[in-house]
């Protein structure tokens, strides 16, 4: 169970809580959808701790929060903390976590959250940290393909992009690998998914490294596709080798199964065209949208609510 619990990792969190957070966000998206107001956590505070751009991820744990009764406190960016007078994650965390119920914190840094968690007072939740991992957004994810398709195993899955640097398919595999999924990596090569991340995992015999898009088009379930992060790369000789390398239009949707579905963690940037928005296919705005009813039900469960 997550009661008191800090969320870091993917692997934080056990598979069949997996099942109970899809319930509960089920539950609060249908009361929200008519207008109820949940006052579960009436009296509670969240300190959001920043220290990287963020919109959807911030806006939508600021609004589970919100939604469920709470208040938020905020740190939107380093150089409006004192990170930016050279105070230490330690420190920041120590002051943060005596001010408020539970954390969530997104950091430039890989390993920054897990570090904040050991100081922390109360619960943190990673809201991404470098090019570690995003299981908050993992299980948003999982939660629209289960939504969609009625389960999260025996599917056909493409993840799409920049699989190196993208922290949202690091932990999406890790999370797809516990059940009975094919999963195909399909990036530029020096954007392949590092080993370490997939290595030991339960069914790594259904993992597949594949460059060309075209293999897959009519096989896959789900695409998950990602941007090319620019912000990432030492040496921007090397981004221009690989921006543009996959790119969904309608052309390449037309060629997809007809209940197969593409998702995005956004930012986009030119990864799939405008056109594609309209394409019953494209769930990436419905995906981002039920960010906050999975960020409610993870905050409540994890402050015990439920």
């Amino acid at each position: 169970m997550l009661k008191g619990k800090s969320l870091v990792n993917i692997d934080d969190v056990a598979s069949e809580d997996f099942f109970r957070i899809f319930d509960l966000a089920s539950e609060y998206k249908k009361r929200l959808s008519v207008g109820e107001y949940v006052k579960e956590l009436e009296g509670k505070i969240m300190s959001t701790l920043f220290f990287e751009p963020s919109t959807r991820t911030r806006l939508s744990f600021e609004s589970a929060m919100h939604r469920l009764g709470g208040n938020v406190i905020s740190v939107s960016e380093a150089k409006s903390s004192s990170a930016s007078k050279g105070e230490t994650i330690a420190d920041t965390i120590r002051m943060a976590s005596s001010y408020s119920d539970i954390v969530v914190m997104r950091h430039p840094m890989e390993g920054a959250a897990r570090l904040a968690s050991e100081f922390s007072s109360v619960p943190v939740i990673n809201g991404g940290d470098g090019s570690g991992q995003h299981p908050t957004q993992t299980l948003l994810d999982l939660f629209t393909i289960w939504e969609k398709f009625g389960r999260i195993d025996n599917l056909d899955v493409s993840l799409v992009g920049d699989l190196k640097y993208g922290r949202t398919v690091h932990s999406l595999v890790r999370a797809l690998s516990r059940f009975d999924n094919t999963v195909n990596l399909i990036s530029p090569e020096i954007l392949q998914m590092p080993d370490h991340v997939i290595s030991g995992m339960k069914q790594a015999r259904r993992i597949k490294r594949i460059e060309n898009l075209d293999d897959v088009l009519t096989k896959s379930d789900v695409f998950y596709v990602t941007r090319i992060q620019k912000e990432r790369f030492v040496d921007l000789n090397d981004y221009a080798k690989v921006i543009g390398s996959y790119s969904f239009d309608m052309e390449t949707v037309s060629k997809m199964k007809k209940n197969s579905i593409i998702m995005h963690p956004l930012p986009r940037v030119d990864e799939i065209n405008p056109e594609v928005d309209m394409d019953p296919r494209a769930y990436y705005f419905r995906e981002a949208s039920n960010g906050v009813f999975v960020r409610m039900a993870i905050i409540s469960m994890i402050l015990g609510v439920r």
